[in-house]
């Protein structure tokens, strides 16, 4: 079996096989480069003797990366851009001043909690950590970080509630 050869039928199967797995048809043709790119790639001078099999474990180590850039980059928070949601609107002083308000009161208030409440909440917050993964990481117990939790988001809500006067 030649890689050039077999390169047509075995794109088929990867296509179908990254399809079955991933909704994204240009991130299908991505993966399936990225199979024939290892394949082509590969630093061995003993031949393949199972093509089949060494592009079928190749495409699962490619799915595989994939999901775990996906988990750090977090891409499943992601909204791709479209125009006619996000497009151009004039920005005026007044919104720009309303916001950076916004953003010191919030950023007061956040900093105004206790140390280790305020990194669980960062943690969870913006890091995207779980609760369990926090705990872990400080050495504390799951309901820990979910009392922390509870204290951070009353509080933040108090002062932004003083605030806006409601």
């Amino acid at each position: 079996m030649t890689l050039a050869r077999d390169a047509g039928p075995l794109r088929r199967w990867l296509v179908r096989y990254f399809q079955r797995r991933v909704r994204n048809d240009a991130e299908v043709e991505d993966l399936v480069q990225d199979v024939f790119t290892r394949v082509v790639a590969r630093d061995s001078a003993d031949p393949v003797v199972h093509l089949g099999g060494y592009l079928m474990a190749t495409a699962a180590s490619v799915l595989a990366d994939r999901a775990r850039r996906g988990a750090v980059r977090q891409s499943d928070r992601h909204v791709p851009f479209d125009p006619d949601v996000h497009a151009d609107e004039d920005i005026d002083a007044e919104r720009v001043l309303s916001g950076r308000e916004e953003l010191h009161a919030a950023t007061a208030a956040l900093l105004a909690l206790p140390e280790r409440t305020r990194t669980i909440f960062v943690l969870r917050r913006l890091e995207g950590m779980r609760h369990r993964d926090i705990a872990a990481h400080l050495g504390i117990s799951v309901s820990a970080v979910e009392k922390h939790m509870v204290r951070a988001i009353e509080h933040l809500s108090v002062e932004m509630e003083k605030r806006h006067g409601a």
